[in-house]
């Protein structure tokens, strides 16, 4: 059967579930999306996303032609790394998933140079989370170069050299390498990189052989049982 699920999930400093539901419900009455589950989660703390057992199983179990809305993106995470794990899964299984604050809507059509404003938003608000409640140990003051980290991303992710991305930015290359190096965008790239073919950066996903990392990680562990 195909589905429309409305997704809300309710943990300390989240919009509340009222909120999140006003937010998709107006927007499904703009675009016209009937609703027909809802589905939602509940935490008394921000749990790491391999112990919502619950939430994996419900991505599991989407099936292609479904749709998702969500207030929020980062209300499926609020950790970069496991955003990606979620929208990689949900890619996977060619869910169509609605934004209502952006009114973006991701699918295998969607170009993954779309998404990095995004994950650089969720970034940018969890830095300012850690500022308001004192910089801890290791955290990043803002820099002159945040403007350019989605241009940064992209520009590494499709190949280009620290030293090229300098010289089209007009930069300092050690500078550049410097705050490559604390913002760890290499390693998001990696992280990135694990589910998405580079080659495909610039277009949609619709040719990328995906891989759910929920049912790879169930497959493996049923092969170990076995």
């Amino acid at each position: 059967m195909v589905y429309s699920y409305a997704y809300r999930r309710q943990i300390p400093g989240f919009p509340t579930l009222s909120e999140q539901q006003q937010a998709i419900l107006s927007f499904a009455m703009k675009k016209s999306i009937k609703i027909d589950k809802e589905v939602v989660e509940y935490a008394t703390k921000n749990l790491l996303l391999e112990e919502r057992q619950e939430f994996e199983s419900f991505l599991r179990s989407i099936q292609e032609g479904n749709t998702i809305i969500v207030s929020s993106l980062f209300v499926l995470s609020d950790r970069v790394d496991e955003l990606i794990k979620v929208i990689n899964c949900i890619l996977t299984h060619k869910v169509d998933l609605w934004i209502a604050s952006t009114g973006m809507l991701l699918n295998r059509e969607t170009k993954m140079v779309e998404i990095f404003p995004l994950l650089n938003t969720l970034r940018e608000e969890n830095n300012g989370k850690s500022r308001q409640i004192g910089r801890p140990k290791g955290s990043k003051s803002s820099s002159k170069f945040d403007v350019y980290y989605s241009q940064v991303v992209q520009s590494l992710t499709a190949g280009m050299s620290v030293s090229a991305i300098a010289r089209e930015l007009e930069v300092s290359r050690s500078s550049l390498k410097d705050y490559i190096e604390s913002r760890n965008i290499k390693e998001f790239i990696e992280n990135m990189g694990r589910y998405i073919s580079k080659e495909k950066v610039q277009g949609g996903v619709d040719n990328i052989i995906l891989i759910c990392p929920f049912e790879e990680a169930a497959k493996k562990h049923k092969e170990k049982v076995l």
